[in-house]
């Protein structure tokens, strides 16, 4: 039996780093996806009324229970995903805005992530599983170091 072949659409999300200065060095904050297979940034859809950074900020503070003040826009990523099941294939992007710290404690999270963690930026790059975190993490190390972006 043959399928027809992939609807392509496209979705736009938005999410954020979030970072506070700890004994001389910088933590972020990281969700835990899939048995903890899986660290990542927080991010999540636009809803209908609302702007990029309104997005960041509720999905920061859904999946991480932390809130945070946008500090700098980081840019966005794009990726195609499949959805098997529908037989769709999507563009993706997400922008990502960088967040400083204000209040909260990351156990406050929501049940769509396992867990949200602290951890120093150095290691953060070194455990997120995406290339595209791995970059958007960079580029807020060269940022908090006062380096040209």
């Amino acid at each position: 039996m043959s399928r027809r072949p992939a609807s392509i659409r496209t979705r736009t999300s938005a999410g954020g780093v979030v970072y506070r200065e700890n004994n001389g060095s910088v933590d972020v904050v990281l969700i835990s996806l899939r048995g903890g297979t899986i660290l990542t940034l927080p991010k999540g859809t636009i809803d209908n009324d609302e702007s990029v950074e309104e997005t960041a900020l509720r999905e920061v503070r859904e999946e991480t229970g932390l809130t945070g003040e946008i500090k700098n826009d980081l840019g966005s990523i794009s990726y195609w995903f499949y959805d098997k099941d529908d037989n769709i294939k999507y563009r993706k992007t997400v922008h990502f805005f960088l967040l400083r710290y204000i209040s909260g404690e990351t156990g406050d999270h929501d049940s769509e992530v396992e867990d949200a963690v602290w951890i120093d930026i150095d290691s953060a790059i070194d455990k997120v599983v995406y290339r595209s975190d791995k970059q958007i993490l960079n580029k807020v190390r060269n940022i908090l170091n006062g380096q040209d972006v």
